[in-house]
């Protein structure tokens, strides 16, 4: 066990910040050396907020405080590392920081802080997931509803974004069929194809039998 400092007249041990440095692979983030020896790092906002310097002295109780808010400061530079990748649902934010064994009050910390400056909103992330799925891929109503639901987006705005989804069906099953013919030549094939892509049965026998009779 590693003892800092020395105790007072009190009995309170006093500790001091002998040296602050910064990391070299995480640029943003600062060692703390305290008594000589590795202490702690910080994000170079919390070492703003925190008011660190090297030279300050305060008790050892202090220094546990300062321990946990580094351990929460970490968890939230992690979070805003993983949202920063793409749009993130709460759901997947909090399974995130489950998988790194965060706690439940800082968990819903982060994700107030994060809501608080637009980072995370299960509404703008359901509607950048729905643009994105119309760009890359065309899909079904059904098909993109199931995947906003395993995200775990609510029900309301998955409600939202599918009233305001002007997708017509119809033009995206012949612009699927037009792709996929080729790779399914036989039509019960592809059938099946369109029915896993979540399109409803009489559709797809309507589009493929409106749409290329000679097919």
């Amino acid at each position: 066990m590693v003892w800092y400092g020395l105790c007072n007249y009190w009995n309170a041990c006093l500790v001091k910040i002998t040296a602050i440095k910064q990391q070299l692979k995480r640029t943003n983030r600062y060692s703390i050396f305290v008594d000589g020896s590795y202490a702690f790092s910080v994000s170079e906002s919390a070492l703003l907020d925190l008011r660190l310097a090297s030279g300050q002295e305060f008790e050892s109780a202090r220094l546990e405080e300062l321990k946990k808010i580094s351990g929460d400061d970490k968890i939230y530079g992690n979070a805003l590392r993983y949202v920063a990748i793409r749009p993130r649902s709460e759901w997947e934010l909090r399974t995130y920081l489950q998988r790194k064994m965060a706690e439940e009050p800082v968990i819903q910390d982060v994700i107030g802080r994060l809501q608080k400056v637009g980072l995370l909103d299960d509404e703008a992330f359901a509607r950048a997931w729905a643009a994105n799925r119309r760009l890359l891929k065309n899909i079904s109503k059904r098909r993109l509803r199931l995947e906003l639901q395993q995200k775990h987006v609510p029900g309301q705005v998955i409600d939202t974004i599918m009233r305001d989804d002007e997708t017509n069906e119809r033009d995206v099953l012949r612009d699927i069929i037009e792709k996929k013919k080729q790779r399914y030549p036989d039509q019960n094939k592809l059938m099946q194809y369109l029915a896993r892509q979540g399109f409803n049965y009489d559709d797809i026998k309507n589009a493929l039998n409106n749409t290329f009779e000679d097919y």
